[in-house]
């Protein structure tokens, strides 16, 4: 980052940032594209299975993302006031944590799991397909969870575009192994939907042992000397990472479980509707990606400026990400609408569960713009170190409002299943206006606070 005096220059600044955050986040979020498209290929049972894993595994997955992420910011004030032995003890305290978060997740897994799934109204196949599709993805969970950690290293230097490069060279992996495992190519048991958890894992294996190569090998890396010591556990330190992540972790929790406890609502309607269900939630959240990776490019453009005391340039950051990601919404909702029915045929060849995913498809439209305009702005309030506020927002918005409302419809009016993604509508359409008006407060009380000074 360096300051910006022009529109002109601030646009192609954010776009510097954000388009190898994008290209990583696609490429992450292509893995469970590919897990799930190649899964319905072997079958509804396979597709519904991996959809009833996914929804169980992406909320911890992304709120502990979201926890991790807390580094990012802390290592860069570290390399920005020149305390660059200080580095390679956060990012080993970074690591510590996400190892004992790791065999947390496994052990609550080892518990709840069988619970849940009997819980849940499913065919005996549909259970045994989630329950070791998501046996197969607890090999990686440690290895997914330290890349994350060093990925908010290498972030944290301006370096995104080794993280684009890492995830690209990671596709290639999951597919393949995804190909052999799922169908039973190459003399490899054939796995169906259960296949695909293990291909994750594999492939998390090969990101990890890539990304550690990176930072002792590279020059621009291995100057910080992250392994170069063995250092003891330190709580305070841990301490002040769950300070500012878990904020960030249970608001991106709260969002992305709200989609996963629809799904596990689902449960009481044919498998052939919740494997429509999935598959549209999967396509719509590969087009959320935008949006997300401009939350991600306006908490660094936002939280450089806001740090430099130029809260009018933070405020222009902040008007050209929201309005270009409404304008990438405008479009998404286009490429839903017109390629509805080739995106159902990746899905699935079952002609029935293909109109669902198709009608489906038509619900997502309504609440792309909602995340064109809620999502953007989280990254705004990063960058301005507001966290909790949005925090109880996603909490009022996706689980005391949509949730019960969809819950309602779904249940007690003749729109079924859809219903439920009536209340997602809702609750995306009421956290936009919230934070909002919450962006209108934060960054009238900087400015009263900076006038003070």
């Amino acid at each position: 980052m360096y300051k910006t005096k022009t529109v002109k220059e601030k646009i192609r600044m954010l776009i510097v940032v954000m388009w190898p955050i994008l290209i990583t986040q696609l490429g992450m979020y292509a893995m469970n594209f590919i897990d799930t498209t190649m899964s319905g290929q072997a079958g509804a049972n396979d597709l519904a299975g991996v959809a009833i894993g996914s929804s169980l595994w992406v909320p911890i997955l992304t709120g502990i993302s979201g926890i991790l992420i807390a580094l990012t910011p802390i290592i860069s004030q570290k390399i920005g006031s020149g305390k660059i032995d200080d580095v390679g003890f956060y990012v080993i305290q970074g690591i510590y944590l996400s190892i004992i978060i790791s065999i947390l997740v496994i052990i609550i897994g080892y518990f709840l799991l069988d619970p849940i799934l009997i819980w849940m109204s499913l065919s005996t196949d549909v259970v045994y397909i989630a329950k070791h599709y998501l046996i197969g993805l607890v090999i990686g969970i440690v290895p997914l969870f330290i890349y994350n950690v060093l990925r908010g290293f290498i972030d944290s230097l301006g370096q995104t575009r080794v993280t684009m490069l890492i995830t690209l060279a990671a596709l290639p992996v999951n597919f393949i192994f995804n190909y052999v495992l799922i169908f039973g190519n190459f003399g490899f048991p054939k796995l169906g939907g259960i296949g695909a958890g293990y291909a994750s894992a594999i492939t998390y294996w090969f990101i990890l042992f890539v990304t550690l190569f990176i930072i002792v090998k590279m020059r621009g890396f291995s100057r910080y000397q992250v392994f170069g010591k063995l250092y003891g556990i330190s709580f305070t330190t841990w301490k002040e990472i769950l300070f500012l992540g878990l904020p960030i972790g249970l608001t991106i929790f709260f969002e992305t479980s709200i989609f996963s406890a629809v799904t596990l609502l689902m449960s009481q309607f044919s498998t052939e509707v919740i494997a429509a269900h999935q598959a549209a939630i999967n396509f719509a959240s590969l087009l959320y990606m935008i949006p997300l990776s401009f939350a991600f490019g306006l908490t660094i453009a936002v939280g450089y400026e806001v740090g430099a005391e130029r809260l009018n340039d933070a405020k222009t950051y902040s008007i050209i990400g929201i309005i270009f990601s409404v304008f990438m919404g405008l479009v998404a909702c286009v490429i839903i609408y017109i390629l509805r029915s080739p995106v159902s045929s990746l899905y699935t060849t079952n002609e029935d569960v293909a109109i669902l995913i198709q009608t489906f498809l038509i619900y997502a439209i309504f609440f792309q713009m909602s995340d064109a305009i809620n999502t953007p702005i989280q990254g705004i309030l990063r960058g301005y170190k507001d966290v909790n506020v949005p925090f109880v927002m996603a909490l009022i918005s996706f689980w005391f409002v949509g949730l019960p409302f969809g819950f309602i419809v779904a249940n007690y009016t003749s729109f079924g299943p859809y219903g439920y993604w009536l209340g997602l509508i809702l609750s995306l359409a009421v956290c936009a206006m919230l934070l909002t008006k919450r962006l209108f407060v934060v960054q009238r009380s900087f400015k009263e606070d900076l006038t003070l000074k």
